[in-house]
Parts: structure tokens; sequence; C-alpha cells
């Protein structure tokens, strides 16, 4: 899916994403979007090792 966003796709989202959140705002919203996602990757992971602990 992001494959095929390219280079000017990607400035174009970054720009719109400034002028909606503001310049103050983003670092929060990136701090909580990678907390976010580590948290799902930490989830994925204890499935996966319980699910190969049960075969």
């Amino acid at each position: 899916m992001l494959s095929n966003i390219g280079i000017p796709g990607l400035i174009l989202i970054v720009i719109v994403a400034l002028i909606v959140f503001g310049p103050n705002k983003l670092p929060e919203i990136g701090k909580a979007f990678g907390h976010s996602l580590k948290e799902f990757k930490n989830a994925t992971k204890g499935l996966t090792s319980n699910e190969e602990k049960t075969k």
C-alpha cells in the first residue's frame, strides 16, 4: 500500500498534516503512534509465541 504513494504523495501528506495539526502537535502524535505500534508488535509477538508453545 505505501509503495504506491511515492515521494510527491508523501510530501503532500506531510504538508496536509502540518496544516491540520500544526508543527507543535506533530511530535506528540508521532510519539503516540510509535508507542501504539510498539505495543501492537509486542502483543502479536506474544500471540505467536503462545501458538508455538501449544504445538
